[in-house]
């Protein structure tokens, strides 16, 4: 069995995987990426439409080109990448992890190393996940499986297509299928509001003429070999108007219902998961509830833009090092999520520094306000012209704002919207 040695070792190569690598590497630190497909770049490969890179690069750029871009900083580097390569455990050993992969190349490997990240990314809901009733024909895809097939592999799954669930992959692939010659006859939404970014909803849905139908749930799948139509029910002040129930004809169901973190790596190493998010519980420093293992990106919780998922393990790079280095935290404050709010990321900040923290509100809400108390002293307002479940919420809290949780014991920050 072969066995090598690293200062760090990050899991996942793609965005937030080579982001938080390269830190590691520019603070003169070994560091292996390891990733379980044949490449680097992780979704982003399959992600062929523009959007990407606003915030990072300043233009916009296909997910490929993005990838591209940050592939080539780690090439450039003493970074060691490990492709085609699964971690199937985490072990601690003294004051090393260790990491036991499997490769079709290598065979069996032990990685050690004194510091992990996490960067794992995320995986779909499936259709056993919302368990819609019906038969179980061909036909049935999740919406980033479709667009793999699409995108990478080269095939239509159908022609005729439905979509179930607004997030942003359903909206995207809504457009991909029209442009490949597909008719998208509907996008079905449970909840009163879109799952995705309004962006998408006007760029994929209204361009395209599709149909969007709020508040309605898709009580049946029709079919014996292939899909052949789908049962949809308007919901009305919470409740199921089965008489206005109507069907839709198709040969193919897309689910975008939802994205969950991929943690199951994590849960085996002992790490805390929020039940809120099913991501890590982290600390100031980004930090699980293992010592030496860091998570970030969509892998901690889900972001709406790859922009900040690269930000976030940036942080998460530098933190492992300084962690590697000796520091510590000199003092952390709890974070509450108040009303309103679903949850907040990180669990707690460090008064002495720059805290970057991401929320979710609960609320779709015009003219919202956003407050922040310490110890139920109001430290920070802001107002938000638009909140909704979809859109994620980013502020940073100093030491201006924190200086008071020095002279506290247990002092608590509580972040809500109203």
């Amino acid at each position: 069995m072969k066995e090598m040695r690293f200062d760090s070792a990050v899991i996942g190569g793609g965005a937030a995987g080579m982001a938080a690598a390269l830190e590691l590497a520019a603070r003169g630190l070994s560091c292996a990426v390891i990733e379980r497909e044949g490449h680097l770049g992780g979704i982003l490969m399959q992600c062929v439409h523009n959007g990407f890179g606003l915030i990072e690069f300043n233009e916009e750029l296909s997910g490929p080109e993005f990838a591209e871009r940050f592939e080539e900083k780690v090439r450039k580097t003493a970074i060691t990448p490990f492709v085609g390569t699964t971690v199937i455990e985490i072990e601690n050993e003294g004051a090393e992890k260790v990491l036991s992969c499997v490769s079709a190349g290598l065979g069996v490997v032990r990685i050690r190393a004194k510091a992990v990240v996490l960067a794992m990314g995320c995986r779909e809901r499936n259709r056993g996940n919302i368990r819609i009733p019906g038969s179980r024909p061909a036909g049935v895809y999740t919406a980033g499986l479709a667009q793999r097939l699409v995108n990478i592999e080269g095939y239509v799954p159908g022609k005729d297509v439905v979509i179930i669930g607004s997030g942003d992959i359903g909206l995207i692939m809504a457009r991909r299928m029209s442009w490949v010659g597909c008719k998208v006859h509907a996008v079905v939404e449970i909840l009163p509001y879109p799952s995705g970014l309004t962006r998408n909803i006007v760029q994929c849905l209204n361009d395209f003429g599709i149909p969007l139908y709020l508040s309605h749930l898709t009580t049946n799948i029709y079919g014996k070999d292939r899909v052949e139509g789908v049962e949809i029910t308007p919901i009305e002040n919470g409740a199921l108007m089965t008489e206005k129930a109507f069907k839709i004809p198709c040969d193919t169901v897309l689910l975008s219902v939802g994205l969950v973190p991929e943690n199951e790596l994590s849960k085996t190493a002992g790490v805390e998961i929020n039940p809120m998010t099913n991501g890590p519980i982290v600390d100031s420093s980004l930090m699980t509830s293992v010592p030496g293992i860091f998570a970030c990106g969509n892998v901690l919780h889900v972001h709406d833009l790859v922009d900040f998922v690269v930000e976030e393990a940036r942080r998460a790079g530098a933190f492992a090092a300084e962690w590697l280095s000796g520091k510590r935290p000199a003092k952390e404050v709890r974070v509450k999520a108040g009303p309103n709010v679903r949850y907040v990321n990180q669990s707690r900040v460090d008064p002495s520094r720059d805290n970057k923290l991401y929320l979710r509100t609960l609320i779709v809400k015009n003219d919202a306000l956003l407050e922040v108390k310490l110890n139920n002293k109001v430290v920070r307002q802001a107002k938000k012209s638009h909140v909704q479940p979809s859109e994620m919420i980013s502020l940073t809290l100093g030491p201006a704002e924190l200086e008071a949780a020095l002279q506290v014991p247990d002092s608590v920050l509580e972040i809500s919207i109203q």
